[in-house]
């Protein structure tokens, strides 16, 4: 992971999942991490809530990632605001609290899904954890439920979207889409980066590949940071890429370059561009670039929308489908 810096004005502190020396559980118990962070993350949220005071700079609110709901029952004990900040988009919240609510009945039975707010739908239309739930099993099932289980003691509802992609769904307060600002209104010259990325991206020998194509002439490609493409799919696109004569940025991360057809690379060299990692909005932001092959992910659907870059779906994650 990268290194990174806040502004002055904002300090970091930590608090304890409860596996401080590693050990944490398998992927496969991930309800017993769960259930550690509760415990102790609650704690050590209180501690520094006290702590905070006492240093003469008392908490006034606490937003809390819905995925931390215990975080709102903190807020209230020590008699402070508390907001919950949803990071995926309001149709697939929607889904999730309709289950949740029970009118959402699991397992899915039912060929026609009917969910208030949204359209009629098929199972494979649902996020996957809805559709594949007796693969994923309750817990997993639960982390995505129990978002919802004091939802309406919050004080502030955000989310990471804008008013007019959300108006007809959820009266929210929508406070995205949180991307920099030198690429939405410019206000913030500063604000060019998220400030962290997952892997180092190949920004350098990007932009300098960009800068020599001409306008709208390159496919971007990339599935994110997370979402799996399984071989064939690897091959089929990487066989459209090649036929199309297209210029191409395509990124794959090296725990998925082993997918790559044999001599792919050579053998597109000419108008293809191979990379492990990128600083995706500005490649978005670049005029080299036509259009976005991407999973679909929410923040990847706003960066685009944001850059009016054309989208080219390919549902890669649990929330996918519906944000194709």
């Amino acid at each position: 992971m990268q290194d990174f810096s806040f502004p002055s004005s904002i300090s970091v502190e930590t608090i304890s999942d409860g596996y401080d020396q590693g050990n944490t559980p398998s992927d496969e118990n991930i309800g017993a991490y769960f259930t550690m962070f509760r415990h102790v993350g609650s704690q050590t949220l209180s501690n520094l809530i006290e702590k905070l005071k006492a240093s003469g700079c008392p908490v006034d609110c606490i937003i809390y990632d819905p995925f931390l709901p215990w975080g709102l029952d903190v807020a209230k004990r020590y008699g402070l605001k508390g907001g919950v900040f949803f990071t995926q988009s309001c149709a697939v919240n929607n889904i999730y609290y309709h289950a949740f609510k029970g009118v959402l009945k699991l397992p899915l039975s039912d060929s026609e899904i009917v969910v208030p707010g949204l359209p009629t739908m098929e199972p494979s239309d649902m996020p996957s954890f809805i559709s594949d739930y007796q693969y994923h099993g309750y817990k997993r099932m639960e982390l995505f439920l129990d978002q919802f289980k004091n939802v309406g003691e919050a004080d502030w509802i955000f989310v990471n979207s804008f008013y007019k992609l959300e108006e007809k769904l959820w009266p929210v307060n929508t406070i995205g889409p949180t991307i920099p600002s030198m690429y939405l209104d410019k206000r913030l010259h500063d604000d060019k980066e998220y400030g962290l990325s997952v892997f180092k991206p190949m920004t350098d020998s990007c932009m300098k590949w960009l800068d020599e194509k001409p306008t709208h002439s390159v496919i971007y490609v990339s599935f994110g940071s997370i979402a799996q493409v399984g071989f064939e799919q690897m091959e089929e696109l990487a066989m459209g890429l090649k036929m199309s004569n297209k210029n191409f940025l395509l990124v794959v991360r090296k725990s998925e370059e082993e997918k790559l057809p044999r001599n792919f690379a050579k053998e597109t060299s000419k108008n293809g561009l191979i990379v492990s990692w990128s600083s995706q909005l500005e490649i978005l932001a670049h005029e080299a670039v036509g259009c976005f092959i991407t999973h679909c992910g929410w923040n990847s659907t706003l960066e685009a929308l944001c850059l009016g870059v054309p989208n080219g779906g390919y549902a890669a994650l649990d929330r996918s489908n519906h944000e194709c």
